[in-house]
């Protein structure tokens, strides 16, 4: 096979040719990377039948029988070993383009190398059991088109300008598979020579061209699961940039876990970033249900910056989410998805966490909007956009529509404009609860967040009535990054499913109360987060402090005594 991964090829070289006829369990399994027990299970299994030698039968490998090893490891890859193979990709263009550009360059070489394989995976089947090479090439035998000169072995047998045939490959493609891959590939472009000499995209080709990623390899679940390990890497990479496209999935699962998604559900998430809201709705699913129901949900997603709407595109491509729809476009003076007659889509489920407080947005846009978003509401301030994509996300909810949004902590209690706002969205009895976040969470920024849920049609009884949820102090404190531990996460949600108060954690607030407080939804107003301080005796500390200071005294007559009779004898 062309593709088996070069350390197999190393290890089949040395232990054919250079080891001992006879090999222990312990050294194959460390020559292999391969734990005993496997081994032993394998053995079992009648997979691998080594010879048993001596007194005690001690297991002894042959030639034969590494030779079966060698196949059965093939170019498969566990999850961490992909993670790190794919990490090290990174490692080609780091210090050559700047660590927030150079992951759509192995986002996009990553995804091509996987629809090349599968389509010679698919190419193959027919061909097996027809042996017709006009219907193994046959769009409709294939997810996407890969022409013969857009193949993987086209741009490995390439030597020079190796980014400009990169480019002309992409158009191709984008082209061949339109709509599909429309815009896709917009955002790269490998034949600028000084961020891509060519000796570098020989590497970075030879790289990927160690293993094979067809799907008899790597699974759509585990290839999946290593792209969002690459987000989560280049989120920390990036810094501050890493926010713009990545939110913790652990907040993601929050708010996923309180809206709990349904069969056939209609999810939109307006800022969509690399895709995490849309995956964890589907993994909900997956994991409550089935896979089968999972694939039910309609899956919605609009993105500004065209690296990022590719990122998401390609993450929904390699979990086997084709059907979802994203979209590019400036949700809040472009928004994508509209009905027949202009209005803007509704859906069962919104959740969003849009960039914070953003003061270059198009506000003129927005005050004259045609989509009805300020209608009973005031106009958000000039200046920061936080209730804009509020009463978007607002808007986009049907009549029996929840929401989940991750925003600033000011948004609760902020006045002016934005607290009348406020005020009206809480007299028109669509918040549900506030959760608020941990420090740290996000990526380049320290600025405290909190979940607002929002509901269309709430049970009666939450009928005007909200709830809040002190969650700042359950986390897992990190170097860099706090995270949210999968207590801190079922605690809320549990918190929220049974809506009652919890002391010093949550509260049920009423419409009365809110008023009172002039509608600021500031947590610490309504919840004393403070520690239980023991009451404290002072007459029985302060004997207890005479009877020190009486045995200081006695102490130091002791040590004055000892430095005279030094002195003495000196």
């Amino acid at each position: 096979m062309k593709n088996i991964d070069i350390d197999m090829k190393t290890i089949a070289k040395k232990v054919l040719e250079e080891t001992p006829d006879l090999l222990s369990i312990g050294e194959v399994s460390k020559l292999f990377n391969i734990h005993p027990d496997t081994l032993r299970n394998w053995e079992k299994s009648g997979v691998l039948v080594p010879l048993r030698v001596g007194a005690r039968q001690d297991r002894k490998y042959r030639k034969e029988d590494v030779q079966i090893l060698i196949e059965k490891a093939g170019s498969k890859l566990t999850l961490a070993q992909l993670e790190q193979f794919l990490w090290r990709s990174a490692d080609i263009l780091r210090g050559k383009i700047d660590s927030s550009d150079y992951k759509k360059y192995i986002f996009g070489l990553l995804f091509y190398k996987r629809i090349s394989d599968v389509w010679d995976e698919e190419y193959k089947k027919v061909m097996d059991e027809y042996g017709n090479p006009a219907l193994a090439e046959a769009d409709y035998n294939h997810r996407f088109q890969v022409p013969r000169d857009c193949k993987w072995s086209v741009i490995e047998n390439t030597s020079e300008a190796i980014g400009k045939k990169l480019n002309d490959v992409f158009d191709k493609l984008a082209n061949v598979n339109s709509p599909k891959l429309d815009r896709i590939f917009d955002d790269l472009d490998f034949a600028n020579k000084d961020r891509f000499p060519n000796e570098t995209l020989q590497r970075l080709v030879n790289h990927f061209s160690q293993y094979n990623f067809g799907s008899n390899y790597i699974s759509s679940d585990l290839l999946g699961d290593a792209y969002e390990y690459l987000i989560k890497q280049f989120a920390a990479d990036a810094g501050k940039k890493g926010g713009e496209f990545y939110t913790p999935r652990e907040v993601e699962r929050v708010i996923i876990g309180i809206l709990k998604p349904h069969q056939k559900d209609h999810v939109y998430d307006p800022t969509v970033g690399s895709g995490g809201f849309l995956l964890e709705a589907y993994n909900y699913l997956k994991d409550k249900v089935s896979e089968t129901i999972a694939h039910t949900l309609y899956l919605y997603g609009q993105e500004i910056n065209i690296g990022t709407f590719a990122i998401a595109k390609i993450n929904m491509f390699l979990h086997g989410l084709d059907s979802a729809d994203i979209r590019r476009g400036d949700t809040l003076a472009n928004p994508q998805f509209l009905t027949e007659s202009g209005n803007l889509q509704t859906f069962d489920i919104v959740v969003a966490n849009p960039p914070y407080s953003i003061k270059d947005w198009e506000f003129e846009v927005f005050r004259n909007d045609k989509y009805g978003r300020i209608d009973d509401y005031e106009l958000p301030p000039q200046k920061n956009a936080d209730f804009a994509f509020v009463l978007h996300i607002i808007k986009s909810m049907n009549t029996n529509g929840r929401a989940g949004i991750v925003l600033p902590h000011g948004v609760l209690f902020r006045g002016g404009s934005e607290g009348r706002i406020r005020e009206q969205i809480i007299k028109n009895d669509l918040v549900d609860a506030i959760v608020a976040l941990p420090p740290k969470l996000f990526y380049g920024t320290g600025i405290p967040a909190a979940i607002w849920i929002l509901n269309k049609n709430k049970p009666e009884h939450k009928k005007n009535k909200i709830m809040v949820i002190d969650a700042e102090r359950d986390f897992l404190e990190g170097k860099n990054q706090n995270i949210l531990r999968k207590q801190d996460i079922e605690k809320i949600i549990k918190t929220y499913d049974k809506y009652e108060d919890v002391e010093k954690y949550a509260r049920v607030i009423d419409l009365k109360e809110l008023e009172e407080n002039e509608f600021n939804l500031n947590v610490r107003r309504y919840i004393d987060g403070s520690d239980v301080v023991d009451q404290i005796d002072f007459k029985d500390v302060w004997n207890k402090l005479k009877i020190l200071e009486k045995e200081r005294a006695e102490v130091d007559k002791k040590i004055s005594l000892s430095v005279d009779k030094l002195k003495y004898e000196k």
